[in-house]
């Protein structure tokens, strides 16, 4: 075989784990005959070993080899945020797939935030997000509730999965974001259509992202409540000294 690049050996031992040529449990070749086999140098292929094993795929102990220890990748997201822009990227690069768009009253603690009496009616779109760079499973579960009055957008949002929820009303209703207020807590699954979407059992443990989208006049007019599966998800911030 001719000279590989890291890129290309990933990928060919990526395949060959998702499609069962590496089965679970079983040990991948030594690194000295995969430096054969790709005609590639010992640096090339522990970085290869060590990309597969950042996506949850094997694991490796001296004296033993490299394990395989997972069919498909774990998605691992580490966003920094440091602006709505930002935020509005982050969800754009992730293909969202909707589950259902339906008129349901909120959860309390969404209530409270969207305004409006406990009996209130939201339009809730419901949808769990994918990783296009990956063969993974979803990476999460988004619940998004807004106004019943923007309910022309339900149909839209089946048709567009690269168009945030927030941007169709802005484009459409002339309603802004200004401001994104941020909770993330770790918290136990309790709602089985969820479990079923991410693979979970009932009571996983989870991270859950609430965010509330705020307009000029500083009112709330969505509220999106994220799930990731434990371990998938991180948020790095990164904080600089001012001077003076």
């Amino acid at each position: 075989m001719s000279k590989t690049n890291a890129a290309e050996i990933t990928r060919e031992l990526l395949d060959g784990i998702t499609t069962g040529q590496f089965p679970v449990g079983t040990l991948l070749p030594t690194e000295f005959a995969l430096c054969e086999q790709f005609q590639a140098s010992r640096y090339t292929i522990r970085a290869v070993l060590q990309s597969l094993q950042d996506m949850g795929l094997v694991s490796r102990r001296k004296n033993v080899g490299t394990r395989v220890e997972a069919a498909q990748p774990r998605a691992v997201f580490k966003p920094t945020l440091a602006s709505v822009e930002d935020l509005m990227q982050f969800g754009e690069a992730h293909r969202r797939v909707v589950q259902s768009v339906e008129t349901v009253t909120a959860p309390p603690e969404v209530a409270a935030d969207l305004g409006g009496t406990p009996d209130t009616r939201w339009l809730r779109i419901s949808s769990v997000r994918l990783d296009d760079g990956a063969r993974a499973a979803p990476m999460a579960w988004t619940d998004i509730y807004i106004d019943s009055a923007y309910a022309d957008i339900g149909p839209i949002v089946r048709n567009t999965p690269d168009v945030l929820v927030s941007a169709l009303i802005e484009s459409r209703h002339g309603r802004p974001i200004a401001e994104i207020e941020q909770d993330v807590r770790a918290t136990t699954l309790a709602d089985p259509r969820i479990a079923r979407a991410l693979g979970l059992e009932p009571g996983a443990a989870v991270l859950k992202i609430v965010r509330r989208y705020i307009d000029e006049a500083g009112d709330t007019f969505e509220v999106s409540v994220t799930i990731h599966p434990a371990e998938t998800f991180s948020v790095t911030t990164r904080l600089k000294r001012t001077a003076g």
